[in-house]
């Protein structure tokens, strides 16, 4: 039987270029969230000036500015950090499920790193529990899966 070959990676690479793309909607815990991701860049050894935070209305605009991001070539991951909560119309559906697919085909597209780090929920409550309350904080964990794939990528290379 032919030895399984295992590519993992959790070391950071050094001189790792992160592009955060933040929502303004429901802003306070969006801003938990920014808050955590960019503590953990900063503890995992990524410098503030490799980090570009840009703020955008929604979740829903999040796709195109991704995709700008991707297209410039000067960023190894971008990472979606929003928050969209249920409401009595189908609203959350179109919203959530279109940021999910326009991440999602960047990320195949131009073969990088788009975490989505976007919180889907059905209350307030459950998105500050995910926001540094009772189930931590996604905000970081989409920091350290943005890592993560930074450093897999780039032992993928062609």
């Amino acid at each position: 039987m032919a030895e399984i070959q295992i590519i993992e990676s959790p070391e950071v690479l050094r001189g790792s270029r992160i592009a955060v793309v933040a929502g303004r909607y429901n802003q306070a815990i969006v801003d938990r969230l920014l808050d955590a991701c960019l503590a953990t860049l900063t503890a995992k050894g990524i410098p503030g000036n490799a980090v570009t935070v840009v703020r955008v209305p929604g979740a829903f605009e999040m796709p195109v500015v991704a995709k700008r991001l991707a297209a410039a070539g000067e960023v190894d991951a971008v990472i979606a950090l929003g928050v969209v909560i249920r409401g009595d119309t189908p609203h959350f559906d179109y919203v959530a499920g279109e940021c999910a697919r326009g991440l999602a085909s960047v990320a195949v597209d131009h073969e990088l790193p788009v975490i989505f780090g976007v919180l889907t929920v059905e209350n307030e409550q459950q998105a500050l529990d995910r926001a540094g309350g009772s189930l931590g904080n996604k905000g970081a964990e989409a920091a350290l899966t943005a890592l993560e794939m930074v450093s897999i990528m780039h032992k993928l290379r062609p």
